[in-house]
């Protein structure tokens, strides 16, 4: 069974995924760009701001999916997969910047992934003051510098493209403390097996 977690930055995806690597130790664990050499470069090419392009930045994200999908999620797909970020972020931040129209995104993204879609989707939401709160704690990265209402846009579309995508969605408050959504998470995990 392939499932994501997904939400905006400062949500604790990693948090969550470090803390179902102790439950779950014999899944398969990867991430979002950067699950393979590729995606590492790719990830790092976003994150630093280098391309000008929002046509330029959706498509290295497809490429790093593609490269993904065959190298991590197709080998492993008789397994427990647990990604950090999936093709629900592809879609949502593509869906925000208005690179095209979300029927045209979902396209491109079953084709990336060979229709290799997550099962079930674990998306962590977060209020506006929660959001502020924590951005105020560390230093921003260029998607996080784009500020809060951009973020809290992306934190909705993360549930549109979900939905939009057929993938089945869990929506999980963030400000819950990191042990009750460990236990939330994995419960659903163990249930869907």
């Amino acid at each position: 069974m392939y499932v994501t977690i997904e939400g905006i930055d400062t949500a604790g995806k990693s948090t969550q995924i470090e803390a179902l690597r102790k439950l779950f130790g014999d899944a398969v664990f990867t991430k979002e760009p950067g699950g393979t050499d590729v995606g590492q470069t790719i990830r790092s090419m976003v994150l630093n701001g280098e391309m000008s392009s929002k046509h330029a930045e959706m498509f290295m994200f497809l490429a790093d999916r593609a490269e993904h999908t065959q190298q991590v999620i197709v080998p492993n797909i008789n397994s427990l997969i647990i990604s950090d970020r999936s093709c629900v972020s592809g879609v949502a931040y593509a869906t925000v910047q208005d690179v095209c129209d979300i029927d045209t995104l979902v396209q491109l993204n079953r084709l990336a992934t060979d229709n290799h879609l997550p099962q079930h989707v674990f998306i962590l939401v977060l209020t506006p003051q929660e959001l502020t709160y924590r951005l105020s704690q560390k230093e921003n990265d260029a998607i996080e510098s784009r500020g809060i209402e951009y973020l809290l846009s992306i934190q909705d579309a993360l549930i549109a493209s979900a939905h939009a995508l057929g993938i089945q969605t869990h929506v999980i408050d963030a400000s819950q403390s990191i042990d009750t959504i460990t236990l939330e998470i994995a419960n659903l995990i163990k249930g869907a097996l």
